[in-house]
């Protein structure tokens, strides 16, 4: 057998040899995919909203200051439905929005229901974002208390500020249903649905 043909047996072996260098690259590469995955995972998971009727409790009463200098107690609208929306406030553009489009459907007004903005900024650095997206419904602003209390801190992408969420609150002041929706958004019209839903 001639150089030339050993060299043409043994061809393969040589291919199927890797470095120690290849195989790390292969090893960070697959490694890289596989972490890749789990956050894309995470990520559609983390952004699926939860919302669904609640066992029928007195809701946490609160009196909370507002953006237009006034002060608002839960208990003085009693006789109204009232949806809390918690949400992270000033920065967030589409938290914003979210009440910039509530305003314009309305069907929040046709049906008697109130919509209560509440977020953990002091008057002057939410009203600027209001003032951006036209909204007019007053905010109120809350010191964390009733966030902790209704249970929402955390909710989104900061641990320390509510996320994008909704609380019905029936005539009686009896809590009825509440959503979680991490994508930052939920069309009013599914709003109302969810509160018309829950209401029976």
């Amino acid at each position: 057998m001639n150089r030339k043909t050993r060299e043409t047996v043994n061809a393969p072996a040589r291919t199927r040899r890797q470095s120690p260098r290849s195989r790390t690259r292969i090893w960070v590469t697959a490694s890289a995919v596989t972490v890749g995955v789990a956050l894309v995972g995470y990520g559609i998971f983390s952004a699926i909203p939860e919302a669904a009727p609640v066992d029928v409790s007195a809701a946490a009463d609160f009196t909370l200051p507002s953006t237009d200098g006034s002060t608002v107690s839960l208990s003085d609208l009693r006789g109204e439905t009232v949806v809390l929306y918690f949400n992270e406030g000033a920065g967030c553009g589409s938290c914003t929005a979210q009440m910039a489009a509530i305003e314009k459907n309305p069907g929040f007004a046709e049906e008697d229901i109130t919509v209560l903005p509440i977020v953990m900024n002091p008057a002057a650095q939410i009203q600027a974002d209001m003032d951006a997206f036209g909204v007019t419904t007053p905010y109120l602003l809350d010191d964390g208390t009733v966030s902790e209390a209704y249970d929402v801190l955390g909710k989104g992408m900061h641990a320390g500020l509510p996320g994008h969420g909704f609380v019905l609150i029936d005539a009686e002041g009896n809590e009825r249903w509440r959503g979680d929706y991490p994508s930052m958004w939920l069309d009013p019209e599914e709003l109302l649905h969810e509160v018309q839903e829950a209401l029976g």
